[in-house]
Order: C-alpha cells, then sequence, then structure tokens
C-alpha cells in the first residue's frame, strides 16, 4: 500500500448507474455481510424514474423480499446469525452511529482523514469484545472505508494500529475477497474525495514551477539573458491616473512578469521622481515642505501601485544621497571630456516673486500651435519641446503676474557635440531592439532637426545641487537628473548595481513610457551616458503608449474628471479585473478612450463568460463525488498521439500554434495582442469543450474518451493560468490554487504537466457579474465636480 489510490475502477454491464461513495460503501457492506453469513444475495439495479435513497440497488433475498436501504439489509442478515440479545443490541447501535457519524465523514470531502480514520479507531476500541473482523462493526467500518484505507499510504495508517488490523484481518479472508470481486460486477468508479495536499499532487516536471520573491536581491547571471526593466519614474506631485498607469508602471509589469514565467532572469526597478519645480509649486499649493510633499505622495503612489499589484523589484525614489552622488559624478564625467558648456541666458524673472522662473513657473501661448496653456518647457496638445522665453504672452503660474527678461548663467550639455555618437546609437539600438514607430519617429525628429546644446541647471533650490562654485546655489533641471534615477534608484536596491548598469554585453534595458518621455530617455540620457565615457547598459527596447482619455474628454484630477488610481479601489472592482481593461485598451498605436460601458462588458462578455465560465465548468466536473472526485484520470494516449485523426489532437494543435503566436508578441512587447491571443485560447478551449460534448453521458458511456477530455482541459487550464500571470496576476494564482498546483512558467508548447492520480484543489468562481446600472452610477461620480 505504497501508492496513493484516490479511487478504485470496477466495470459493470450494461448501463451501470453513476456510483457515488454513500451508494459503495452501502454496495460493500450488504456484500461482505452476506459473505460472513454464508448467505447469497443478488442485486438489481433501481429504475431511474423511482425515488432514489442513498443507495443505487435494490437487494433480492427471495422471491418475494427484498430491501432498497443497505443497513436495513445488514440488519436482515445479522438477524438470521446466532447472536444474543444483547449482542443484536450492539450491531443497532454500531449501525446507528454509521449512520450518524462514520458516513457523514466518509462523505464529506472536507473532513481530514485524520478525524475519520480517528472516529473509526475510537469505535474499535470501545467495542473491543465485538469488533472482530467478521463482527457487524468489523464489516460497517471496513465497507464504509475500503476506499479510502486502500487509498492512503501504509505510513498513514500506521498511526491507527486497531483499524490497520480489522482492515488487513477482513480482507484477508477468502469469502471477502469474493465479495469484493461481486462488487466490482454491479458498480461503476466510486470516488472518495480527499482535501488536495502537496502529498497527492502528480506533477510532471519539477522545474515548471516559478515563484516571484521580491525579498531577494536579483543580480544579473554570466551567460544568461539577463533583463532590467524600468517604467518612467511618476512625478511625485500628484495621483496617477489610469492614464498614466497604463502607459508606464503597469505595461512594464507585464513584461517583467512574463520573462520570470519564461524562466529569464529580470529586475523591476521604478520609483517615484521627486525633484524639480513641479514639487517645489505643489508644496507652495499645499503649504508644505517638499519634502513633506514627496514623503505623501510617494506613500500614496506606492499604496496604489501595489494595490494593481505592480511586481516591482524596487520601488525607491530620488530623493536619495544615492542620487546625488550618482547624478554628480556623471556630470563630473561629462564635463571632464568636454561635453558641458557654460552660458549666460536670459531668463524670465518674476519681480512679484523676486525669483527666476524655471519653466514650469511659466504658463503661456505656444509658438507652435498657439495652444493657450502650453508649459515653458513643453505644450501639452502638439508635444513640442519649448524655451520658457519663447512663449507668447508669458505669465508666472505663482500670481499670474508678466514677468520680465533677466541674464543667469547656466550649464548646458552640449549635445550637438553627442549627435553623431547618439545618431549611431539609435540606429543600432531601434534594429536590435525593435522599436516602436511612434518612438522611433519622435526620435528621429529631434536627430534630423539637429541636437542643440541644453541647458541642465535651474535657479531653484529644490533638487541635487551643481557642484562646481560657478554654479554655486544651482540645481540641475529635472529631466538631467530623473533619467539618473533608474541607477540611483537601483543603487538603492543593491550595492552591487553596477552590474546592472554597466554591463552591456550580458544586460538589456528595456524602459516603459507615454510618448511624451521618449526624446529624454532615447537621446538625452543616452547622451549623458556616452558623455561620461563610461561602458554602459543604454536602451535595447523602448514601449511606448499615446494617451488613453476618459470618456469624451481628458482627465483632470482637478475637476474630478476620471478614474484615478484610488478610485479605482473603491468600486470593488478587483485589480485584475481593472488590469485585464486597461491591457486590452492598451493605447499602443493611437489614443484610445476609457468608457464604463466597456469596462463593464468586458468584465461580463469576456472575462466572466469567456474564462471564468471555461474553468468553472471544467474544474466543477472533475470535483464532483459522483464523477472524478477531484482525482485526473489517465488519458487514452491514441486519442492525443501527434497525427492522430481526433478532435483531442486537433485541440492540442490549436493550442500549440496559438501558443507560439502568444510567445513571438510577448518577446516583441505587443502587449495587446498578446492578451488578445491569450483569449483566443481561451476560447478555443471553450471550442474543445463543446466539440468533446462533455456531459454525464460522455461520463457514463465514453469513459475513456471523458477521461482524455477532463484530463486535457485541465492540464490546458494550467497552461493558461501561466499564459494569463502577466495581464491578471491574482487570477492567476487563484486558479493554479484551484487546480493544486504551483503557479508555473510559461512553456513553448502544451504538455501535459498534471498527471493521472493529480488531486485538484476547491472550485472558486473566478470572476462576479458588474451590474448595468453602475455604468450611470459611476459616470455620475467620477464625471467632474460640477456634474
Amino acid at each position: 500500500m505504497t501508492q496513493s489510490i484516490q479511487q478504485i475502477t470496477i466495470q459493470a454491464s450494461p448501463k451501470p448507474p453513476a456510483a457515488n461513495t454513500a451508494a459503495a460503501a452501502g454496495l460493500l457492506k450488504v456484500l461482505f455481510a452476506a459473505a460472513v453469513n454464508s448467505v447469497e444475495v443478488k442485486f438489481e439495479k433501481l429504475d431511474s424514474s423511482a425515488p432514489k435513497p442513498k443507495f443505487a440497488f435494490r437487494v433480492i433475498f427471495g422471491k418475494d423480499f427484498d430491501l432498497v436501504e443497505p443497513n436495513a439489509a445488514v440488519r436482515y442478515l445479522y438477524k438470521h446469525a446466532e447472536q444474543p440479545f444483547e449482542q443484536r443490541i450492539k450491531n443497532e447501535a454500531t449501525l446507528e452511529w454509521e449512520e450518524k457519524v462514520l458516513s457523514p465523514q466518509a462523505t464529506d470531502k472536507d473532513t481530514p482523514l485524520s478525524s475519520l480514520f480517528g472516529s473509526a479507531e475510537s469505535k474499535i476500541q470501545s467495542s473491543s469484545d465485538d469488533s472482530g473482523a467478521q463482527s457487524i462493526t468489523g464489516i460497517v467500518i471496513v465497507g464504509s472505508l475500503l476506499h479510502i484505507v486502500s487509498g492512503v499510504d501504509a505510513g498513514e495508517l500506521k498511526q491507527f494500529p486497531k483499524l490497520e488490523a480489522l482492515y488487513a484481518g477482513l480482507t484477508s479472508i477468502d469469502s471477502i475477497k469474493n465479495a469484493i470481486d461481486q462488487y466490482k460486477q454491479y458498480t461503476t468508479p466510486t470516488v472518495i474525495r480527499q482535501a488536495p495536499t502537496a502529498a497527492n499532487r502528480k506533477i510532471k516536471g519539477t522545474d515548471i514551477a516559478f515563484n516571484f520573491d521580491p525579498t531577494k536581491v536579483v543580480l544579473p547571471k554570466e551567460g544568461e539573458k539577463n533583463i532590467l526593466v524600468t517604467s518612467a519614474l511618476p512625478y511625485v506631485n500628484n495621483v496617477p491616473h489610469l492614464g498614466n498607469i497604463i502607459g508606464s508602471v503597469l505595461s512594464a509589469d507585464v513584461y517583467a512578469r512574463y520573462t520570470r514565467a519564461r524562466g529569464t532572469n529580470v529586475v523591476y526597478i521604478c520609483g517615484t521622481d521627486e525633484y524639480g519645480t513641479a514639487t517645489e509649486t505643489k508644496a507652495l499649493e499645499e503649504g508644505i515642505s517638499c519634502q513633506a510633499l514627496c514623503d505623501k505622495y510617494h506613500a500614496v503612489h506606492s499604496d496604489v501601485y501595489k494595490w494593481f499589484n505592480i511586481s516591482f523589484n524596487y520601488f525607491g525614489r530620488t530623493t536619495t544621497p544615492k542620487q546625488t552622488e550618482i547624478v554628480q559624478d556623471m556630470f563630473h564625467k561629462c564635463n571632464n571630456n568636454g561635453y558641458m558648456i557654460e552660458q549666460s541666458i536670459t531668463q524670465l524673472f518674476c519681480e512679484k516673486c523676486e525669483r527666476f522662473l524655471a519653466d514650469r513657473y511659466v504658463e503661456g501661448t505656444c509658438p507652435k500651435c498657439q495652444y493657450e496653456d502650453a508649459r515653458g518647457d513643453q505644450c501639452d496638445k502638439c508635444g513640442g519641446l519649448l524655451n520658457a522665453a519663447d512663449l507668447i504672452n508669458p505669465r508666472c503660474k505663482l500670481d499670474s503676474n508678466r514677468p520680465i527678461l533677466r541674464d543667469s548663467n547656466h550649464l548646458f550639455l552640449d549635445l550637438e557635440k553627442l549627435q553623431k555618437s547618439c545618431e549611431e546609437f539609435v540606429d543600432k539600438s531601434s534594429a536590435e531592439g525593435k522599436w516602436p514607430q511612434n518612438g522611433i519617429q519622435i526620435t528621429r525628429s529631434w536627430l534630423k532637426e539637429g541636437l542643440k546644446p541644453r541647458c541642465i541647471t535651474r535657479d531653484l533650490k529644490w533638487g541635487v545641487p551643481v557642484p562646481i562654485e560657478s554654479m554655486k546655489g544651482k540645481v540641475f533641471y529635472v529631466w538631467f537628473d530623473a533619467p539618473i534615477g533608474y541607477p540611483s534608484i537601483t543603487a538603492n536596491y543593491t550595492d552591487e548595481w553596477k552590474q546592472w548598469w554597466y554591463d552591456p554585453e550580458n544586460v538589456k534595458l528595456y524602459q516603459f513610457m507615454g510618448k511624451d518621455n521618449v526624446p529624454f530617455h532615447t537621446v538625452v540620457f543616452p547622451c549623458v551616458q556616452i558623455g561620461t565615457g563610461d561602458k554602459s547598459t543604454m536602451l535595447n527596447h523602448i514601449s511606448t503608449t499615446e494617451y488613453l482619455n476618459y470618456e469624451d474628454g481628458k482627465f483632470s484630477k482637478s475637476r474630478g474628471v476620471g478614474v484615478f488610481g484610488n478610485n479605482a479601489k473603491e468600486t470593488g472592482v478587483p485589480s485584475d479585473v481593472w488590469r485585464y481593461y486597461l491591457l486590452s485598451n492598451r493605447p499602443e498605436t493611437s489614443d484610445t478612450v476609457f468608457t464604463w460601458s466597456e469596462f463593464i462588458s468586458r468584465n461580463n462578455n469576456e472575462l466572466l463568460a469567456n474564462l471564468g465560465n471555461l474553468i468553472s465548468r471544467i474544474t466543477k466536473f472533475v470535483d464532483s463525488t459522483d464523477k472524478y472526485g477531484g482525482v485526473l484520470p489517465p488519458v487514452d494516449p491514441q486519442r492525443i498521439a501527434p497525427g492522430a485523426d481526433t478532435y483531442d489532437r486537433c485541440f492540442i494543435d490549436d493550442v500549440n500554434t496559438l501558443l507560439a503566436k502568444y510567445i513571438e508578441a510577448m518577446d516583441g512587447v505587443h502587449l495587446k495582442a498578446g492578451l488578445r491571443l491569450a483569449m483566443e485560447l481561451s476560447a478555443r478551449g471553450n471550442q474543445y469543450l463543446q466539440e468533446s460534448k462533455l456531459d454525464n453521458s460522455l461520463f457514463s458511456e465514453h469513459r475513456a474518451q471523458c477521461n482524455t477530455v477532463v484530463s486535457l482541459v485541465i492540464n490546458f487550464v494550467y497552461l493558461l493560468s501561466s499564459v494569463f500571470h502577466p495581464y491578471m496576476p491574482s487570477t492567476s494564482s487563484a486558479i493554479a490554487k484551484q487546480l493544486n498546483a504551483p503557479e508555473r512558467k510559461i512553456t513553448d508548447t502544451f504538455e501535459l504537466e498534471l498527471l493521472a492520480g493529480h488531486v485538484i484543489g476547491k472550485p472558486e468562481y473566478l470572476f462576479t457579474r458588474i451590474d448595468d446600472k453602475k455604468e450611470t452610477e459611476w459616470r455620475k461620480k467620477y464625471g467632474g465636480k460640477q456634474t
């Protein structure tokens, strides 16, 4: 008894009823009682239209006498035995105990074996004078528990010596052996459901599982593929809205999760961008210090991303000593290599504020497109980069005063001198890394126009100090120091950070952001890296997005329009549903629009009706105690063999085709296409279930075929859990739990990883329907303060 068998398989004729635990136990008790009392009995299947007790057979004792309740039959059989009155009283007590205690425990899949066996052990102990193998206590206990006792390891039964002895003694009797053979002529497979544990998992390979542990520091591995993922550092002065989230951190998370699930060594680094004018402005508005503002909003961002289940290896911030150290070091190297220029420039100065106005303190009309609310550094409408002094009708953002022009000395990064090297980098990286078209176009437009020296210092207090005497009192411009936040945050993650940032042969850098951040990552930061003269890890692939708009306008925190990170949680809709919708609506090549109607529709008609329906249907079928009791049956190898002319083999081939397309899309960072292919895989699974006509008739009439279908689909669901993991990690984890299996890697092909005998977990609903009425409620709530 070393194998862990969860069911006894019996053949019956010609069309046996689907047996359940109680029916099988009842039949065995009657057969055992008849055997030990030398009484011949026959059985007849009950008519399907007759009321069904827990026993599916009629016990025929003679021409005009039969019984349908198993314990009534046992009473009758022992009534003829020569036993004293006192013993018959004890027999009755034993049968009552079996009906009220043992049988309910034996048929409840959640009852631990220790409790079930403990009850039997106690009963045997208390009935020591009448618990011999052929006593009524013996046949009741062994008859009720034979399926379970036969399916446990010998070591587990050793804890219950009286039960073990009783089991061994009764099953060694020839008449009982014959009774068991007779039992096989009358019943269909009977399944005892056991609680899933690691011990009753049967999984093909030990290397299929993977686990992300953010507490463990990840470093590059020599001779392996190493990927460094970053997403645009979210600015700390606000709450991120859905467009911010899909444009950077969520997209990067999907790719990081995908690469981990493929077994690749990857680290995902991000953090809040905290220096600069915008922080000073917001701190002034809120009447707090810049540091207090950063602490407040860093916590807000952290909470939002935690709820969205973003799998950072490390989420840091730029206001750290490491940031100052690394920014100043890179500046010194660029300066020493001749890539810095000091020039006097004319800046806008507000006489009312008595300060030079940094770009973000200035608003005005864009000289390129005439947009009236352009910022001093960039126009949000046309995307053009600006100098504040070039704005038409400039105004101070703090007090609306019209500023005057005044000269001030500043440092410039000599991009003109670095253009040739930058072009060589762009040519090589964009080809090898397969940049998206919008990233290439934005970068090429900068290069075509010709790079010019760019000012990298500002007259501010909140920032990294410029470490030369002539620039005392000035700080670095945020777009010079912010990208250096990637290595500085990595340095706060591990002292071995240079292994990631100075090893271009072994590390590939993947960066994710909205299109407005592109030139700073494809031109400015690479030029800084080139200017240092260091052998840096530079951009390999950039993944960019267009804009996500809200209903019929733009997100606006000030006007209360749109859904922000904290609002998503307030709706009560799980984060995986939000992730799914945002990623299916990811603005990869053009702007997209968030609408509540589409959000609800995708949950109800795609997640619930497609993926949720597939998994619920198959797990409940396998879990059913009148079918498989949660135990996977063996497949018919001929039905799934390569080249087999079966719909099973066709299903496997179609899955492998779609899986290959999914991997190709994900490797190319086509995240929207990857999700579409994942849903196509799920739809193909539903189609296969329809083709197989999985139902009670298939189970009772074509068992081998049914076995193949259920094991194939359970394994397919296991594959789906990995395919959906990058997009919906909580759902993936829930699927794995229902299958009683570890979260698995994304494999190149569809294989049967969960083997015959594997016990699945408890089925649960993955998704909940959203009431259509919520559309009106949410649109009103997040439609603006004016509504």
